[in-house]
């Protein structure tokens, strides 16, 4: 349980976090190439650690010394059978992509989690694997994990994915690194490309034209040495808590800013939001920078179409971040936050309405209008359930230091699912 009261202002420099979605790929590529691959800026939240413990499960040493990990990977047919199921914990990336990889081998595999992550929807990887003659199921068949892989071998398909999803287009990727010829995906818009820029660094034929993607299975990967950009879906809680809170002054340094993933950063300046860029580089086929944050004026907006898959992670503290600008902002087209690790659009409606915001929850997003005017502040300290969601209880901590009175976090410690050290950086500033 946290206790937060309101900041006067924040200033300081911090780094945050390597991004999530990279810290899991690299596991997952490293132990399928060949050789040694070396990964520097790993997140050591729970969700990775998850696939840490799977690939090991499956015979790969993986070692960390000297905050470097080391993935000793034995090729694409190189893992083995698990002798007990493999506990993805609440990690969906963990469980989507890894059903694919599974679904090539020549072994089962039981695949499960925690009761949250075995309530998210898995049919939407279960057909189009079924399509390139997996063996999936769903134990109690309703379209969840657990999941019973039986290995196989697959063949390509041309897959038009119904939703734009990181998730679903790696899962057929990696699919496709076993079937009998080229594999690829169409989505409805693009959604982040980690997956095909670091399958191509350890040595896949991955071509991208427009919203299909599509992949050559090789005979082999190579091991490789990963940096870890800072996750800028770490790095959003305080963007947002910089530009809201008065008299602030934040630098993140080492954010990657992939253009997938960034739409939170086009989201701020279309609002108003004071955010330079310095230190512009490009790190192992990711693009980062230092972003310097400062208390701005901000407007409301309108949020929707292909920009939601770009930052779908951050609609939380967005939808927090509308509260102090003036007028409305409308957020549509992200159903996709209903089946989160909570009902996103739920928990962050029932949550603002508690600390007094002005806000109505859809069916696909939020309509957002600010209460601020002159001195008096957006909203009250109040008691927040966060449904064991990291994201919820980061985006309701800065909110507890933008509002009056005093906001309890009865469920913070899920916060270590992604960010371990975030209310001590959060204190720190």
């Amino acid at each position: 349980m946290k206790s937060l009261t309101r900041k006067n202002s924040l200033r300081g420099t911090l780094t945050v976090p390597g991004d999530k979605s990279i810290s899991h790929r690299a596991i997952m590529f490293g132990a399928l190439a060949e050789g040694t691959t070396t990964i520097h800026g790993f997140l050591k939240g729970a969700d990775c650690l998850s696939t840490i413990d799977c690939f090991r499960k499956m015979g790969i040493t993986i070692e960390e010394k000297d905050e470097t990990i080391y993935v000793h990977g034995k090729g694409l047919h190189g893992l083995q059978e698990s002798k007990e199921i493999l506990n993805a914990g609440n990690s969906g990336t963990t469980t989507r992509l890894i059903s694919g990889i599974l679904a090539g081998q020549d072994f089962p595999t039981v695949l499960s989690g925690d009761a949250s992550l075995n309530s998210r929807p898995m049919k939407r990887i279960i057909t189009p694997l079924s399509m390139m003659n997996a063996d999936i199921t769903s134990c109690k068949d309703n379209g969840c994990a657990p999941l019973v892989i039986k290995g196989r071998p697959l063949k390509a398909i041309h897959y038009d994915s119904p939703v734009a999803s990181a998730q679903v287009k790696s899962c057929v990727l990696l699919a496709g690194l076993y079937a009998d010829g080229e594999t690829s995906v169409t989505e409805p818009a693009l959604s982040r490309d980690h997956t095909e820029r670091m399958l191509r660094s350890f040595g896949a034929t991955v071509r991208s034209e427009g919203r299909t993607c599509t992949i050559i299975p090789p005979k082999n990967l190579h091991g490789q040495h990963i940096e870890v950009p800072g996750d800028i879906s770490s790095a959003a809680f305080f963007i947002v808590a910089g530009l809201i809170t008065p008299d602030s002054e934040i630098l993140i340094k080492n954010v990657g800013i992939n253009d997938t993933r960034a739409g939170i950063l086009k989201v701020c300046e279309a609002m108003g939001g004071d955010i330079s860029y310095e230190n512009v580089r490009e790190e192992g086929g990711e693009p980062v920078a230092d972003l310097l944050v400062r208390s701005s004026s901000l407007h409301g907006t309108v949020i929707e179409g292909d920009i939601i898959p770009t930052l779908i992670d951050e609609l939380p503290v967005i939808a927090l971040m509308a509260c102090f600008a003036k007028g409305e902002t409308i957020i549509r087209d992200a159903h996709e936050l209903r089946v989160k690790e909570s009902d996103r659009i739920e928990i962050v409606s029932r949550n603002l309405l508690a600390m007094g915001a002005d806000v109505i929850a859809t069916d696909d997003g939020f309509i957002i209008n600010s209460r601020q005017k002159d001195e008096v502040p957006a909203l009250h300290g109040a008691s927040i359930e966060c449904a064991m969601d990291h994201r919820i209880a980061m985006t309701f901590a800065v909110a507890g230091i933008n509002a009056d009175g005093e906001t309890v976090i009865t469920d913070s410690d899920c916060v270590d699912v992604s960010y371990p050290g975030f209310f001590g950086q959060l204190e720190a500033l």
